[in-house]
């Protein structure tokens, strides 16, 4: 490992995002379960990572308040 990010999200540890050995690879390490679909996941893009993660966070949320805060052109 020769980084890592901390992914939090309205202040909840969602994980880690690890720079690989070759220096353009990151990935996910899921430790909230809302994210486990992105455990293990690779990708060449920290941003687009930690976009897709807090995405997943949040529907999840949403679902499990019984509302949307995401909006419905945004959801897809």
């Amino acid at each position: 490992m020769l980084e890592s990010h901390i992914v939090e999200i309205d202040g909840t540890f969602l994980g880690t995002v690890i720079l690989e050995d070759d220096h353009e690879t990151r990935r996910f390490y899921a430790t909230h379960d809302s994210v486990r679909a992105f455990h293990n996941r690779t990708l060449t893009g920290h941003d687009d990572l930690t976009w897709q993660v807090a995405r997943l966070f949040r529907r999840a949320r949403a679902r499990l308040s019984g509302h949307s805060t995401i909006p419905k052109e945004n959801l897809s």
